[in-house]
Order: C-alpha cells, then structure tokens, then sequence
C-alpha cells in the first residue's frame, strides 16, 4: 500500500553482489569496528605477554590465537552483513534455538574453570560460552515476535518475547551471570519501549529488576560478595578494581609509554575484563577517549539509520543489537573505572576471546546488515521525490 502511494525506490538491476554490498553498507560504522580490532590487537600485544610467560608459553601465543578468532569473527561479520533482514532473521532464529539448548545444558555438561561460575563448555584445546552466542539471536527473535505483533491479527508477539526473556535472564542468573542477564534485560527493554510499550509497564519490570537484585544479594555469596565489594569504601590495592584503578590514575593523559606499563604484569583478566586498564595506563585517556568515540560512532550511526527505517523487524532487531553491543562496552569500562560492580563482561572486539569476539561478529554483522540502505527502506527519501 505505501508502495502504491508513495513509489518505489530505483533498483539497479543487475548489480554485483560486493558493490552493491559497498554502497548500501555503513561505512563509519564498519570501518569503527575495524578500527577497533586493529586496537585489540594492539593492546594484546602488551596485555597477553605477561599471561603467556605465567602459563609457560611462547611470549605471543595468545596474540596469535586473537588474530585467528579475530579473522574468523570478522569474515563472519562480513558475510553476515551481506545478507538481507529475511536472512538475518532466519539466522537469528536458527542461532538462538542452539545457544538456548546449549545454555539450558551447562549445569549439566558445563564448567566453571574455577571461577565459581558454570559458563562454559571445555573441549581440551578450546572452550565455547554460549550465552554470548544467545544474546544476538534473542534480539532477533524478541524483535521478530515484537514486530509481528503490530499485523492486524497477529500473535502476542510482546508476551511471547516477555515469558521468553523471563525464561533467559532466570537461567544465566542461576550459572550466576548476572553481567548476561542484565544484557538481555536491558535490550529487550528498548525493543519493547520501541515497540510502543507504555511506561508504567516499564517502570513495573524495573521494580521486579530491583527486586531480583534484592534477592540474589541475600541469595547469592557469588552475587553479594560483587556487590559488596563495589560499595565498600575502601578498595583493596591487591584485587583486580584495586589494579585497575591505580593504572588509570598512573596512566594520565599520555600514558607511561609503550611496553612500560605494570598493571598487566599483576592482572590476570588483564587481556580480557580489564583491557581498558592495560590501554589507560600505557596510552593515556587520549587513547581510551579514541575508543569510547569508536563505539558511540558505531551506536549513533546505526540508530540515526534505523530511526529511518520503516519496517517494524528491522527498526527493533537493529535498535536492540545497537544498544546491547554499546551497552556491553559501558560495563565493561565502567566496571575498570569503578562506577559498577564486577560483571565478567569483555570489551567487543578489543578484549582477548573466542566466544566473546565471534560473537561480537555475528552480532554486528547483523546490525549492518539490517542498517543498509535498501529500496523502501528510508521514508524520508521517498517524501523528498513525491514532493518534487
């Protein structure tokens, strides 16, 4: 019907696949995703040595195994992104069926590497954590049921993907990880304030928020014993917040220079939770300030498309990947600067990680693909030829 009323978009009939991948892709937002992989590697280089020399191996060991995982969660983005919103949505379904499955196992065949939480598969040589594979297929899948919902005579789309978010956020809590869980919540949140949800539904489900928290404090050592530490007053220079922040305060403006940092020789998540603090110790704020603009250009720029973007699936699928991959980023600098309590979250594309980077692939690889310009895609460019 808009079609019939607006017109149509010309197609370029006959266009090759890449350029036509070239010119509908988002350019900043895909050279900000490589730029920042291109820092991971970086930093990687100084914060993954010292792990190496602990562990009895080569001095570049997990710098290798970082540019392997790196490449492959890369060309998956790529090939990702080629795809059209259909695509997207089918690989989003067909991913999220098998990390559910894969979740709901891990009490069962999981392990906890003796960090007090059951996240993992082991497989000897390598060791996969599914929830981070969930999280971008729920957004597609919450965003496909908040869609339909909107058809004339649709299912309950809000309250199919409610009870499933339910269902997701109780079982990572009870690995615990409540870093995931807290993901999940917050960009189901957006998609369903996107989707027209009135706020005092949304006020409601912050209070149950409030008081789960409550209650895996009083429930949970794993939980309080985080919590605790955050709100204590004094922070013991031994622990890894205690780390972290005596290397930010060092680090300064510029940095103590290339190589001269300490912090990575006392951190042992230094290549992974705290990544940031390796960068603000050897590099300064500048550095961390180039890093937090690559992640804000890679939302804004995403967002500012999808605003104009008329199909339901598309808008909400790409607001709530948008949202949970720079949402992700503010835990996990937030937690090295101590404005939050630990969460066992990494940094996209920057910290060390198989699971955690490919992941970030697939997730982002459907953000742009779902941000492309394609015919019918932008309202604004329709109006502006009708009113010629």
């Amino acid at each position: 019907m808009t079609e019939m009323a607006f017109g149509t978009v010309p197609v370029r009939a006959g266009e090759p696949v890449l350029p036509k991948w070239w010119r509908t892709i988002d350019k900043w937002a895909l050279g900000a995703v490589l730029a920042l992989f291109g820092l991971g590697m970086l930093l990687g280089l100084a914060a993954s040595v010292p792990l190496a020399e602990r562990n009895g191996l080569e001095p570049f060991y997990y710098v290798k195994r970082q540019a392997f995982f790196g490449v492959v969660a890369l060309g998956v983005m790529l090939g990702i992104s080629m795809l059209d919103p259909k695509q997207v949505r089918r690989l989003g379904v067909i991913g999220f069926v098998g990390a559910f499955v894969a979740v709901m196992l891990l009490p069962v065949l999981g392990t906890d590497f003796g960090k007090g939480a059951v996240r993992w598969y082991s497989f000897g040589f390598a060791s996969i954590q599914p929830s981070e594979f969930l999280k971008p297929g729920f957004v597609v899948i919450s965003g496909w049921f908040m869609a339909a919902a909107h058809d004339v005579g649709g299912p309950k789309g809000r309250l199919y993907s409610f009870l499933l978010m339910v269902i997701i956020v109780v079982a990572l809590a009870l690995q615990p990880d409540f870093g995931q869980a807290s993901l999940v919540l917050f960009a189901w949140s957006v998609m369903y304030f996107i989707s027209g949800a009135p706020i005092a539904l949304l006020t409601g489900i912050g209070a149950l928020t409030v008081a789960g928290g409550f209650f895996a404090y009083n429930f949970s050592e794993h939980f309080a014993r985080r919590i605790n530490g955050f709100l204590s007053t004094d922070v013991d220079p031994r622990t890894q917040i205690g780390y972290a922040t005596n290397a930010i305060q060092e680090g300064g403006f510029f940095g103590v220079g290339v190589g001269q940092g300490s912090v990575k020789w006392s951190l042992p998540d230094a290549h992974t939770d705290f990544i940031i603090a390796v960068a603000a110790e050897e590099y300064g704020l500048i550095l961390v300030l180039v890093i937090i603009a690559l992640y804000a250009t890679v939302v804004i720029r995403s967002l500012l498309r999808l605003m104009r973007e008329r199909d339901p699936f598309t808008r909400l699928a790409g607001s709530g990947l948008a949202c949970a991959f720079g949402v992700q980023a503010i835990i996990n600098m937030g937690v090295a600067v101590r404005l939050l309590p630990a969460k066992g979250m990494t940094l996209p594309f920057v910290s060390y990680g198989g699971s955690s980077v490919i992941a970030s692939g697939i997730a982002v690889g459907m953000l742009l693909a779902l941000t492309r310009t394609r015919p019918q895609g932008q309202i604004s460019d329709i109006l502006a030829r009708r009113g010629r």
